[in-house]
């Protein structure tokens, strides 16, 4: 996952001054000297490390801090400030047209991902904007690059506009306009072709089209593994086309992340969403001070949030958490909330949005097939087994069918069982709290995992056991 090492050492540092009663000005020194390091072995710019470590000099060396009660928190309180004004401070908008035809146009050197964004682009809008999408293939020039977006279209049910590889980009656009216009689409997004490097032939081209199309905006999609090249690269294409905007993809990969915190600082461009994996529903909007969170480890519940709420029917939730309460959840209610989760992403992307667990779970596997296999052990229950889970605890045989017909082991189906048992413990245990006690607010506390030395014990990849 892309800032992962930027995450640990930020961290480390932070966590030298934590638990102090009194800070030091050579604890300050310390810890940003490992701030320091730790942006630029990232690959963030080295004009905004500078300015960016000035910053927070100045506010954590203040009387108020120093001097004042819990200084530690109040430093990592200005570290989540700075981090999040170096990625763009507050969330960008994105301007569509509202009584009218809206155009977005993408642009970027080839093999940013752009025809895969344009699919998750006019996914997500159709999603969340009641967008009716058309997608214009414009890249006559890459082998293939058509065909392409006719597939993604296929695959999400969108339609595509393409006049093959014999035309101008120019032209088809201009007939995409007249064809949307027809055929009711109120969003039409162009994939313009890219190329290895900058260069005039192509800027003039998508000058032309912008001059055709009127796009509401203009956005740059942006390898994430392009390193500290993507500010070059952005400063040249907003130069020529005033982009309102950019895409940062592949930020799923082992990437340094450099790009996104030197971005918005060097050329004021806003990153306006980020691609977090090969999947078209793989787009998230990005949220500077969610992403800062991310990074310091205090996880990121409002995107956890936004998940669970396109994702789950709030009914469906209301009663699974009733039928815990009162001990009557069943495997039909295990296997109706393992497809909402499985909707929601990946089960370690989640995972690490619940603030500390990032760090809990830094050696700890994650194995998505686990998921399938208790998919199909509840799948090997007849339909009485599945509504009374307490007929398996009862009957050894039963136990040992199930196993054989699934494929799995016996102690798979018991721990499957046990499972089901401590989900219904542990909700009845949230209902008894006193939420006096939960403290959301303090994200040093967040940053404190105790130690699970049980959890230790358990990470080789044994037959049978779910790790996750």
């Amino acid at each position: 996952m892309a800032f992962e090492q930027l995450s640990d050492r930020l961290q480390m540092a932070l966590r030298r001054i934590k638990g102090k009663v009194r800070l030091t000005e050579k604890d300050i020194d310390e810890m940003m000297r490992e701030i320091r390091l730790s942006l630029l072995e990232a690959d963030v710019n080295f004009k905004v490390v500078k300015s960016f470590t000035k910053d927070i000099r100045e506010k954590a060396t203040g009387e108020k801090i120093l001097k004042g009660l819990n200084p530690a928190q109040q430093v990592v309180k200005v570290v989540h400030e700075a981090l999040t004004d170096l990625l763009g401070g507050e969330t960008a908008s994105f301007e569509l047209s509202k009584n009218q035809q809206s155009t977005i146009m993408l642009v970027g050197l080839q093999g940013s991902g752009k025809t895969t964004t344009a699919g998750k682009l006019a996914k997500f809008l159709q999603k969340n904007d009641a967008q009716k999408p058309l997608l214009v293939a414009l890249d006559v020039y890459r082998p293939a690059a058509v065909d392409q977006l006719v597939t993604i279209g296929k695959q999400l049910d969108i339609d595509v506009y393409e006049k093959g590889i014999d035309e101008k980009p120019k032209h088809i656009a201009q007939e995409a306009l007249q064809y949307g216009i027809q055929n009711g689409h109120d969003l039409l997004i162009f994939d313009t072709a890219g190329r290895l490097h900058i260069d005039e032939t192509m800027m003039g081209e998508l000058k032309q089209i912008k001059a055709t199309i009127n796009p509401d905006e203009i956005l740059l999609v942006l390898d994430a593994m392009t390193g500290q090249d993507a500010v070059s690269v952005a400063d040249h294409f907003h130069g020529s086309l005033d982009i309102t905007g950019s895409i940062i993809t592949k930020l799923d990969g082992d990437t340094r992340g450099g790009a996104a915190l030197s971005l918005r600082k060097v050329t004021d461009v806003p990153i306006k969403f980020m691609g977090l994996g090969e999947k078209l529903d793989a787009l998230e909007v990005f949220h500077p001070e969610r992403m800062a969170s991310r990074i310091l480890g205090m996880g990121d519940v409002l995107t956890l949030i936004d998940k669970v709420e396109e994702n789950v029917d709030e009914d469906d939730m209301m009663n699974m958490m009733e039928k815990m309460m009162s001990g009557k959840f069943n495997f039909n209610d295990y296997l109706k909330q393992l497809k909402m989760i499985k909707r929601m992403g990946s089960l370690g992307g989640l995972m690490k949005m619940i603030p500390g667990v990032n760090k809990m779970m830094k050696n700890t596997d994650i194995d998505e097939k686990q998921l399938v296999y208790i998919e199909t052990l509840i799948g090997s229950m007849t339909k009485q087994e599945r509504k009374q889970p307490r007929l398996l605890k009862q009957n050894a045989s039963r136990r040992r069918r199930i196993a054989h017909g699934s494929g799995r082991s016996v102690a798979e189906v018991n721990r499957l069982l046990q499972t089901l048992d401590q989900q219904q413990q542990a909700v009845k245990k949230m209902g008894s709290m006193d939420p006096k006690s939960i403290n959301p607010n303090d994200p040093l506390k967040n940053m404190q995992m105790p130690s699970n030395k049980k959890a230790k014990k358990g990470k080789g990849k044994g037959k049978g056991g779910f790790r996750f």
